[in-house]
């Protein structure tokens, strides 16, 4: 809509033939200030963020991030705690992408009713835009995020599955210069080393301090970044060439994963044990799950309009921060061993993570380094007194 109107601005002053003087009676340079002083439309579902300051919206975003995944993980680990639930981590992903579904329909009918002014139950979702083939792809990817990251909880401590977390930089990075041949500076290989220190620091003393620790966690939650990190680049692939909007590939994506992963457990029977262990605990599992997938679903909105708002690094410093406080209300709300090497390790990924944001915003390559040594070099005083004590 704004481009139209601003096309046919400039229709209008090509066909005046000139410039028109700046008074309060021409009705082409008011058109054109109007258009030009209209800000960027900005949604959360069927909010309408667009005509606060950035400021507002930017607190706002980061309010909905912080409360909602801190009760996404609230949540998560609570469920977790129920006796007996633990290997029904496969079981909760069913639940949580079935919400997903219906949490997706109902976005996708408010856009159409939003475009269309029609009633609500009237309208027709927008076609498709991507093609199917690359949703089987991203809902096999899907599933494996989130079902081997929920999986992970029953063997790994909530703290040490989101320190996991924090480093998707690392098969990212890995992933996109074997597969995509791309070159990254010195601040994205520093903070991938300081990722790797930390969090296998962090695995170290999680397995001294945990007795129940096990290697499977740890690769249940290694596979799920591998999935995660190619899911980013094949969703903005997808997203860029055939211009689809979140909430189709958010609808289509956990849609196929739900048939996939539901079939799969229909043929190994873990679906009637699953099922038949929530019927006993209803509001554990069901309800608490509602709240759970609700929250997460929401989030993802919230870090949509972050990232639309203010720009990808800072939408990153926000989801940091976030995961640290999530971090920190684990250890106060359930009851769980601490060292003090979970601190020390848990700032080495901080570390990481801010010289991964600070690459976005200044980018610094080797060539960069080498002649900003050449030009100390050629600065440094070259005096008789030190060429003799060198020569000495």
């Amino acid at each position: 809509m704004g481009d139209g109107q601003a096309g046919s601005v400039i229709n209008i002053n090509g066909s005046a033939g000139g410039q028109l003087p700046a008074t309060a009676n021409s009705p082409t340079l008011t058109r054109k200030s109007s258009v030009a002083e209209l800000p960027p439309e900005l949604r959360i579902l069927c909010f309408d963020l667009t005509h606060y300051n950035r400021t507002t919206q930017f607190l706002l975003s980061c309010a909905g991030v912080f409360i909602l995944y801190i009760l996404y993980g609230y949540l998560q680990e609570l469920i977790f705690t129920v006796e007996g639930f633990k290997p029904y981590g496969w079981f909760l992903t069913l639940v949580q992408f079935g919400y997903y579904i219906g949490f997706g329909l109902v976005e996708r009918r408010l856009e159409a009713y939003r475009t269309g002014r029609r009633s609500l139950w009237n309208v027709e979702p927008a076609p498709r835009c991507i093609p199917m083939k690359t949703y089987l792809v991203l809902a096999a990817l899907t599933l494996g995020t989130m079902g081997l990251s929920n999986s992970s909880l029953g063997y790994l401590n909530y703290p040490t599955q989101v320190i996991f977390k924090c480093c998707k930089l690392i098969p990212v990075l890995v992933g996109s210069i074997l597969i995509q041949g791309k070159r990254y500076g010195p601040l994205d290989f520093a903070a991938a080393i300081c990722m790797c220190i930390g969090l296998a620091w962090f695995t170290l003393a999680d397995s001294q301090m945990t007795p129940n620790f096990n290697l499977l966690g740890v690769a249940m939650i290694s596979g799920a970044l591998l999935c995660d990190a190619a899911i980013g680049n094949v969703q903005e692939k997808a997203m860029r060439e055939h211009k689809a909007p979140s909430s189709e590939v958010v609808f289509y994506s956990y849609g196929l994963g739900f048939v996939y992963l539901f079939v799969v457990m229909l043929i190994t029977g873990n679906f009637f044990s699953g099922f038949a262990f929530c019927l006993e605990h209803p509001l554990q599992t069901f309800g608490y799950g509602f709240l759970f997938s609700l929250s997460g679903y929401l989030g993802i909105q919230f870090v949509l309009a972050l990232v639309r708002s203010s720009g990808a690094p800072i939408a990153a410093t926000v989801t940091t921060a976030r995961k640290a406080v999530t971090i920190a209300f684990s250890f106060m709300l359930f009851s769980k061993p601490f060292t003090v090497q979970y601190l020390w390790s848990g700032l080495v990924v901080v570390v990481g993570i801010y010289l991964n944001v600070y690459s976005k915003k200044k980018k610094l390559t080797f060539a960069d380094i080498r002649s900003r040594f050449k030009q100390f070099g050629s600065r440094l005083p070259r005096s008789p007194s030190r060429k003799f004590l060198i020569e000495v």
